[in-house]
């Protein structure tokens, strides 16, 4: 004997009720089989509102049954033939007349009792299951329907009745030997009392019915028919990387089974897994698809330690703590006690080892009458201050992970708590059995969707780790970042184990966010259709989002963003950016961010800050951390500047140069930022915080070689307009270096706790004297480098080499 169930979408429409009997035919002629059926999809949710409107004394119920019939009629036609219709139909009609009958007795009432609501329940699985029979019947096979009322037996509590095994085994092993039929078909979910009451055997009732038959009938193997193919790794509507599990244990499905994973439920498992009967799940839209077999082998040739990841939503944590608890016994007792007189279902217990408290996590619906049913049996306690009122914390969500093989692999809790932590996933309480096949973490119900990706992520897609990346600025750098983001994909996957998704980007007139990701290629019209650009709204939507290995990328020069930086780091969110602001700002802001950074396990990362793309401040922080001392620090850090006074030669005037670098994008849209030399205080700043200074900008003396009025020009045209009035000024500057045999560099300094920056003249035999273009150089003179200092050059300034900084830092935050 077979015994296969369908339902959900499988008895959803004449169409897969078609696909259903498909299947069956494809059995035949290999034994005997028993079909077990639910009600046709949607059915169900009808029957209950016919029970509540006649309950509550409303004649609306009549509208529904008229619905109810509607649709079933409309199913007879198109299944069958004209000829055999009408009988059909008048064995349909029948049941929906005792159904409305039901319903009038229920009105006259006005009440709609669990007794009643178990009867109006059972049309649904009594029909689908007489029209599935009476189709395989028309196919020429040799099908019967039997009514599973008449085979199992249960008390009598309605909605979610417990089986008699006994009584039932004997009456279903009895019918089944006086019956030479080859198709059985029953209808899942209801049975009955000893009395014949209709009862239902509650969530998944179907599965479970088809699971009792199989198990009095010895059955070889039992097929659960549904719309996925088998059991994933994890919901695959929350992590779209979930793959099939092919094989699992009994033990691991019902685990998997009791933390969420709805695609088989906890009773369905346990009458089958007494005898070892095979339960096979399987696609009714995709037959050939292979599923998940649940048997009683040991999976020793898989190659994970975790067979699958589940979790149940709406939990609230119970905690009874207290020192009068410590040392003495019966409080677990007690506590369990009140609980289960308001019939609260305890789904995980934890308890510290002081005895100072213990924890369960139940059903957030039921955490009212658990407070007030533990506080009343601990009144006395409590009033004498032995213990404390139940605490009770709302909005959390249980996450499991499950699989036979955690017990002899190490460092799997490692990993799973190494992953959260990484993502700034609080974890509020854990639980692990004695098996060691389960490892439960309860968190809040807001980060369950990046756990579980990250999670899965950790235990079944390596080598690839998923980053979500956030932009705000997409102008030249920005635009350049995206560009050798799309070009880089495929080596950072293939290479590096590196899914990089752009997943937002804002300018400072749109934003827009993907679904999954930006298409990259197209992300300028993705940006053109977005909402009006805000950076708190920003901000909020990338912490609502709550993806993991999020990285927020700052490309602008603005204030206003670089002061948001503490939200994301707090959040568990890596910050990358080339904006000075933050790091330059206030000492103590500077130091919160990377106290943050580390409190929180994310990256702030700003090696763009000073020389681009030059690995200036990551070697400051190596010789910092291998224990060498910085003594001092000498640089050219504008390759705007450099690039100014390289090109301020053989007659051409300090304005044109000027305008050249900034029309190359080397400066900023006001070059005052660079030539006054603001931006070059700020990078030696950095460079002298990054070293252990304690130093605020102010504290940085500044040459600066610009005229006054220059300086404070009203606009950027009147500026240019000061650079020809002062034109002799500048060239005064180079002719006397020139008669010197020198040339002109900004030069930045830092020794002895002190800074400056200023247009300084360098003789030949200097390393800065032969800097060309718009080089960056760098000299840290340290007790290791004390005799020859060591050198960073190359360029520091233009789109693509800053963006490939910013790329750099990127990929460092997500290793």
């Amino acid at each position: 004997m077979q015994v296969l169930k369908f339902g959900g979408t499988s008895m959803g429409s004449a169409q897969s009720i078609e696909q259903v009997c498909n299947i069956i035919r494809n059995k035949q002629p290999n034994g005997r089989f028993t079909i077990v059926a639910s009600a046709m999809s949607g059915i169900t949710d009808k029957l209950i509102q016919c029970g509540q409107l006649a309950g509550q004394g409303q004649e609306q119920y009549r509208n529904v049954l008229a619905e109810i019939e509607s649709r079933h009629l409309e199913t007879i036609r198109t299944l069958f033939p004209i000829t055999v219709q009408s009988g059909i139909i008048s064995q349909v009609k029948k049941r929906l007349n005792t159904l409305e009958t039901l319903c009038d007795g229920i009105f006259q009432v006005g009440e709609l009792s669990a007794r009643s609501l178990d009867k109006i329940m059972s049309f649904g699985e009594l029909v689908s299951s007489y029209l599935l029979a009476e189709k395989l019947k028309s196919a020429g096979l040799n099908a019967v329907w039997k009514d599973s009322r008449e085979l199992i037996v249960t008390d009598n509590n309605f909605g979610n009745a417990a089986v008699n095994f006994l009584a039932t085994n004997h009456q279903t092993t009895q019918y089944y030997q006086q019956q030479t039929a080859d198709f059985f078909v029953l209808p899942g979910f209801v049975a009955a009392t000893s009395d014949n009451e209709t009862t239902t055997l509650g969530r998944g009732g179907s599965d479970y019915t088809a699971a009792i038959i199989a198990a009095a009938l010895h059955a070889e193997v039992l097929d659960i028919w549904t719309d996925v193919s088998g059991m994933m790794t994890a919901d695959p509507r929350i992590v779209s990387q979930a793959i099939p599990i092919p094989h699992i244990s009994y033990e691991e499905a019902m685990e998997l089974s009791h933390f969420g994973a709805k695609v088989i439920y906890p009773p369905t498992i346990q009458p089958v897994m007494d005898k070892r009967i095979p339960i096979w799940i399987k696609n009714t839209f995709a037959p050939d698809d292979y599923g998940t077999l649940i048997h009683s082998q040991d999976g020793d040739g898989r190659v994970y330690p975790v067979t699958g990841i589940s979790g149940i939503q709406k939990i609230a944590l119970l905690t009874l703590e207290g020192s009068g608890m410590v040392g003495i016994p019966g409080f677990s007792k007690r506590l369990f006690e009140a609980l289960l007189t308001e019939r609260v279902n305890v789904i995980l217990i934890t308890q510290s080892s002081s005895e100072h408290s213990i924890t369960v996590g139940i059903h957030e619906a039921d955490m009212l009458k658990a407070k007030t049913a533990v506080d009343s049996e601990f009144s006395q306690e409590i009033l004498e201050k032995r213990i404390e009122p139940l605490i009770v914390e709302r909005d959390m969500s249980i996450v499991a992970v499950v699989g036979d093989k955690m017990k002899n692999h190490h460092g799997t809790s490692g990993k799973l708590f190494a992953a959260l932590g990484r993502n700034g996933v609080n974890i509020r309480a854990i639980a692990q059995g004695s098996t060691e096949k389960n490892i439960s973490v309860v968190i809040n119900k807001g980060d369950v969707k990046k756990a579980l990706n990250v999670i899965h992520e950790a235990f079944f897609e390596e080598p690839v780790k998923q980053v979500n990346v956030f932009i705000a600025g997409v102008g030249n750098v920005g635009g350049k970042l995206l560009e050798q983001l799309s070009q880089q994909h495929k080596y950072l996957v293939n290479e590096l184990g590196l899914q990089v998704r752009v997943a937002g980007i804002a300018n400072s007139r749109k934003m827009a966010f993907g679904h999954e990701a930006i298409n990259l290629s197209d992300w300028k019209e993705v940006l053109d259709a977005g909402e009006a650009s805000d950076m708190t709204a920003f901000a909020q939507k990338i912490k609502s989002l709550n993806l993991r290995n999020s990285v927020f990328v700052d490309n602008t020069a603005s204030k206003e963003v670089a002061a948001i930086y503490g939200e994301f780091l707090q959040h568990g969110i890596s910050v990358v950016t080339c904006n000075k602001i933050a790091c330059s700002s206030d000492y103590e802001y500077y130091k919160s961010l990377k106290d943050l950074a580390r409190k929180y396990n994310a990256s702030f990362l700003f090696e763009t800050n000073v020389g681009a793309g030059l690995p200036v401040i990551n070697t400051l922080n190596d010789l910092i951390r291998s224990g060498d001392k910085v003594n001092s620090i000498e640089a050219v850090l504008s390759g705007s500047l450099n690039f100014v006074f390289n090109n301020f030669v053989n007659g051409a005037s300090f304005r044109t140069v000027v305008k050249a670098a900034q029309d190359e994008g080397y400066t900023e849209p006001d070059p005052r930022i660079d030539l006054s030399g603001v931006d070059v205080m700020r990078k030696i700043l950095i460079l002298a915080r990054e070293s252990g200074a304690r130093m605020e900008l102010d504290d940085i003396t500044n040459h600066s070689f610009l005229p006054k009025e220059a300086l404070d020009a009203p606009s950027v045209d009147a500026f240019y307009e000061q650079l020809d009035v002062h034109a002799a000024h500048f060239l005064a500057l180079r002719e006397k270096a020139d008669a010197e045999g020198k040339r002109l560099k900004f030069v930045a300094r830092y020794e002895n706790g002190k800074a400056s920056v200023g247009l300084q003249s360098i003789a030949p035999d200097h390393p800065f004297f032969k800097l060309e273009g718009k080089d960056n150089i760098v000299l840290y003179t340290t007790n290791r480098y004390a005799e020859q200092p060591l050198i960073v050059k190359g360029a520091g300034a233009g789109a693509d080499v800053t963006a490939s900084g910013i790329f750099a830092d990127i990929i460092r935050s997500a290793r």
